[in-house]
This record gives C-alpha cells, structure tokens and sequence, in this order.
C-alpha cells in the first residue's frame, strides 16, 4: 500500500501489468481508492447503487456508454463523473490507460459476484 506521502508514477504502475479490465489499486485517501486499469475492447453494462465513478483518462481514448444519453468520448487528460445508479459501459477501441476514483471496495462491474480481483500495484 502507497503511503499518503508516497509519490506514485502512473505510468510505472500500469506497465507493471497487463491484463484489460482488471483495476489495480495504486493509493487510498479518505475511504477513496485511486485505481489504474488498462482498457481494450468493451466491459459489461453496469451500475454502481452506492457511489458516482470518476474516469481520468492518462492515455489514448475511452468512450463510456450510458443507457440514458448519448455516449461520452473522452481523451487524454479528460474526466467523467458517471453518477451513482447510471447503467453504463466503458468502450475502447485501442488501448487505453485510465485512472478510477472511487469509494474503498467498490466492484467494477457494479457487483460483487462478477467483479474483477482488485490488487495493490
């Protein structure tokens, strides 16, 4: 785990794995982790019922589909707050490199039984 006073290299962290999809814890504050996950291609329709997700994207180009409204393409440096309870997606045609906030034990697919193992990088 990263101490408050750590410094953490993005983009160390996410050359440090490569599996698609599979959030890696990379600092925690407040009862908030900061997550970095490496996107291709496209995850499950979910929602989140207790909590609004932050995407930041550190590289190339996400687009989050929402069941409600026309679809966000975001680039690099570029962030979308999905509010609590909004089915969605997050699409990527190429790789891309994004950055989660979220509340401490948050499932990326909204639930439990189908989320990815979250792991310290």
């Amino acid at each position: 785990m990263a101490a408050p006073d750590t410094v953490v290299n993005v983009a160390e962290k996410l050359e440090s794995f490569e599996e698609l999809f599979a959030p890696r814890i990379v600092a925690e504050f407040n009862g908030y982790q900061l997550k970095v996950v490496r996107a291709k291609g496209d995850l499950d329709w979910h929602h989140h019922d207790e909590t609004d997700e932050l995407f930041l994207v550190v590289a190339g180009t996400l687009r989050i589909e929402l069941a409600d409204r026309a679809p966000v393409l975001l680039g690099e440096g570029e962030l979308f707050v999905v509010p609590r309870g909004l089915e969605h997606r997050p699409v990527a045609t190429e790789e891309c490199h994004v950055l989660l906030v979220e509340p401490a034990g948050t499932p990326n697919t909204g639930d439990v039984a189908t989320a990815a193992t979250e792991e310290w990088v």
